[in-house]
């Protein structure tokens, strides 16, 4: 007698995650046009974002704001799940701290778990950053999971401190991006989308597309950053990042 079928015992692969995580400077600098430029730029990001979830891959995004007060204005969850709020400016420009909440979260795998794919994180600011960053900065690029990670920078405007954005992509192949209007955040935050879009498509999900293969092409200051050798994935990650 055949043993009848018992579907609760199939259940379908779940999407591994695909982590971004936003690092946004909200300092009193970036009032105005700025905030609400930067506002319609990661809306327009988690629209496309929502639709490109595959049976393989699940975009998860996380935002954490620096600038008054450092924030996790959103928590690592899926993209699909996330109703985005609009960000406001005030403060200072405390990155250090920021970088050490991004760190810990990276750092935590029952946050962002072995079996995700490498994060892309993003660095976003105007300005020169609060004392007490170089240490965290230093950590975040070359120690632990959070080294291993696709990272991203954009200056917006002439005050950017270009070196401590270069330094955060230090040992990656993006160059630093550049935006002082509208169109050139847009630019900006359109490229990290197909990026990640790109990635969702692949077959290894863990390969960075190359940036000039990338249709949309922001401007750029150009590479100050030091070449360096990539981190090697830990073997208890799985042999991702």
């Amino acid at each position: 007698m055949s043993t009848p079928f018992d579907p609760s015992k199939f259940t379908a692969p779940k999407a591994k995650p695909l982590p971004v995580i936003l690092l946004l400077d909200v300092s009193g600098s970036m009032g105005g046009e700025k905030i609400q430029n930067l506002n319609d730029a990661v809306s327009d990001m988690l629209d496309v974002f929502r639709g490109n979830e595959t049976s393989e891959t699940e975009i998860w995004a996380s935002i954490i704001t620096f600038g008054s007060e450092v924030r996790l204005h959103q928590p690592l969850a899926s993209a699909n799940d996330i109703h985005w709020h609009a960000l406001a400016a005030s403060g200072r420009t405390p990155l250090g701290v920021a970088l050490e909440m991004a760190k810990a979260m990276i750092e935590d795998k029952g946050v962002v778990p072995s079996r995700a794919y490498r994060p892309t994180v993003v660095l976003v600011s105007d300005g020169q950053p609060d004392n007490g960053w170089e240490g965290a900065l230093r950590e975040f690029v070359n120690e632990g999971r959070s080294a291993k990670c696709d990272r991203m920078a954009m200056a917006i405007g002439a005050d950017a401190d270009e070196m401590v954005l270069g330094t955060f992509i230090e040992g990656t192949h993006n160059p630093l991006f550049y935006a002082e209007n509208a169109r050139q955040m847009k630019d900006f935050f359109k490229f990290v989308t197909m990026s990640v879009t790109i990635r969702t498509r692949s077959q290894t999900p863990n390969t960075i597309p190359p940036a000039n293969s990338i249709d949309v092409q922001p401007a750029t200051i150009g590479a100050r950053q030091k070449s360096s050798v990539p981190t090697a994935p830990d073997a208890d990650d799985g042999g991702y990042w």
